[in-house]
């Protein structure tokens, strides 16, 4: 499910216009923080709870904003969101890591 368009949470200066221009994806698009997203944490069992304050979906993969930091991951068909991996807290360089 797809947010209401805005685009509200995203860095300053950001726009879904911007990052899909930067991402080479044109539909790319922001998605409802109502879902639930974990990340894999090495060494542990089970995964960690985050809770985003901003997620883009690209295709299936998704970046989601939790805390400072952005988490890459992937989209189920529940709407349930696996991440991976951190990419730090600067957007251009997490939408260059896809």
């Amino acid at each position: 499910m797809a947010n209401d368009g805005s685009d509200e949470g995203l860095p300053e200066g950001w726009t879904i216009e911007r990052i899909r221009t930067a991402s080479g994806d044109r539909e790319a698009e922001l998605l409802s923080l109502a879902r639930l997203v974990v990340v894999e944490v090495h060494g542990r069992a089970d995964p960690e709870t985050l809770r985003p304050s901003v997620i883009i979906s690209f295709h299936g993969l998704c970046l989601v904003k939790a805390g400072d930091d952005w988490h890459m991951g992937d989209l189920a068909s529940d709407g349930s969101i696996s991440c991976w991996s951190s990419y730090g807290p600067d957007l251009g360089e997490a939408i260059r890591g896809l």
